[in-house]
């Protein structure tokens, strides 16, 4: 309920020889507390679990949501600026409960459903729906129009794209749940979902994560299933009797002795409160968008049905369409041959300018070799090779190999877009032997420009966080190698 204290997190981790990066965790807090302040500004800024305002003398919601969208009912209660209220007004955000409601209030991972509600000429805009533990059910939204008032004669209206929306979603999970067990095995149970009008979220336990090939199965006998159109049937029944047609219920719930169960076809059956349709072939298709992992031994499937599906698609389709204008081909099945060939030549191309950069690497290096300044019989190199990082730097480093082996080399280069410098030192076999050593030396020249690095005594190579210490670095290398070879 409350998470597991950071203070003793780092003592355990402390035990164990490892550390807790704290400067992440804070910023994990910060999101969640961010996560916590929108849904609150969803609810319209007036949420009941909050403040302390409470529905328990009121009685407990006749819900016709099963059977029917529209609804007429009776304002029984009012709630708005953190206490309970005898009326609202035009624009005022609330909460309000009806005797009897066509809306879902959010439960075992479904949304509360979304509409509106009229009170005359006046419309409660619905933004979401929740019940209290005594099945109080709180409708949240904002008024528009003249003033509600307890007891006024309302209608209740769910929007029914977005319900209908949810139920081919709900019953999809269902699906998705009865494919996974017999693809996986029976060890598969719900470990969470959430779905609403866009997707399907469904959390379940797995111990590894799907293949491509146990995916497709997976999402082919859902499509199955979708296809054959099998009735979806309710019931209310004993708990025993469910249990007896092997209804999945979801671990650690608590269930009563009547429970409502869901059948799908012959493929599913669940205990389940949520809304689902009427028919399989009412969800249209069924696409998995992702599978990831979001716990020990805990998956996540995300999946779009219906027109979502149709959405997905032509977002690839369109996808593909400005790949394809991009690699300049007319037709969109020949993108991968394309792409494969952009690719073939753009290695080619950096073939061969890297080949081309060793070229010019070796006439600078040979260059500068006139330029060198002796030490104890070695002949230090300073080379400043401009932008290219790393690469560049090793490039420079390579080429003076070829010069003799009383060499020390030192190259510096600006990594681009990153605002940091690469280091670099080559050391020949001569001056090894006179005591330089290449990982010792790029460490304290990286060090001018506050960076860090080392590596083995004939090559090594650094990186400084300080791009305009670069020239300071490289003046430094004389006194640096100096003192290493004790001159």
């Amino acid at each position: 309920t409350y998470g597991f204290p950071i203070d003793l997190t780092k003592e355990i981790a402390s035990e164990h020889g490892m550390t807790v990066d704290e400067a992440r965790f804070a910023e994990l807090v910060a999101n969640a507390r961010q996560t916590a302040k929108d849904a609150h500004k969803k609810l319209g800024g007036s949420d009941w679990r909050n403040s302390g305002i409470s529905f328990k003398d009121l009685p407990k919601t006749d819900f016709t949501g099963y059977t029917e969208l529209e609804t007429s009912a009776t304002v029984l209660a009012l709630a708005a600026d953190g206490g309970r209220a005898d009326y609202i007004e035009d624009g005022q955000q609330a909460e309000l409960v009806l005797d009897r409601t066509p809306f879902y209030a959010e439960s075992g991972g479904q949304v509360g459903d979304v509409g509106t509600i009229t009170v005359g000429g006046s419309v409660f805009e619905v933004t979401d729906t929740q019940k209290t533990p005594e099945g109080v059910y709180i409708h949240t939204g904002t008024l528009s129009g003249d003033s509600v008032r307890v007891g006024d004669s309302a209608t209740a209206k769910v929007d029914s794209s977005a319900r209908l929306a949810t139920m081919r979603n709900h019953t999809a999970a269902h699906l998705l749940q009865a494919a996974l067990r017999q693809v996986l095995g029976t060890h598969v149970e719900q470990a969470g979902q959430l779905v609403d009008p866009d997707t399907v979220r469904f959390d379940f336990t797995h111990f590894q994560a799907l293949t491509g090939e146990a995916l497709t199965k997976v999402e082919e006998l859902v499509n199955a299933e979708i296809m054959s159109a099998g009735d979806v049937e309710t019931a209310e029944m004993p708990i025993d009797e469910a249990k007896k047609l092997g209804a999945m219920a979801l671990f650690g719930e608590k269930y009563g002795n009547i429970v409502r169960v869901v059948r799908a076809g012959v493929f599913s059956t669940e205990l389940c409160g949520g809304t689902h349709v009427s028919n399989e072939g009412q969800i249209g298709l069924f696409k998995i968008l992702s599978e990831t992992g979001v716990a020990a031994g805990v998956r996540r499937i995300e999946a779009v049905t219906g027109a979502n599906v149709l959405k997905y698609l032509n977002e690839r389709n369109d996808l593909l369409f400005r790949a394809a204008a991009a690699l300049k081909t007319g037709n969109i099945a020949d993108v991968p041959e394309k792409a494969k060939a952009v690719t073939a030549e753009l290695k080619a191309a950096e073939k061969e300018i890297g080949e081309l950069k060793m070229t010019i690497a070796k006439a600078e290096t040979s260059n500068m070799l006139s330029g060198a300044v002796e030490i104890n019989g070695v002949k230090v190199i300073t080379a400043d090779a401009g932008e290219g990082g790393a690469q560049q730097v090793r490039a420079m480093l390579d080429s003076a190999k070829d010069l003799g082996d009383d060499i020390i080399m030192v190259c510096a280069s600006v990594v681009p877009d990153k605002g940091t410098v690469s280091f670099g030192v080559m050391c020949g076999k001569g001056a090894l032997q006179k005591g330089a050593h290449a990982g010792r030396i790029v460490k304290e020249i990286a060090a001018v420009a506050g960076g860090s690095g080392g590596g083995k005594p004939d090559s090594a190579m650094a990186g400084g966080k300080d791009p305009s210490k670069k020239a300071e670095a490289l003046a430094a290398a004389a006194d640096i190698v100096k003192k290493a070879l004790n001159a």
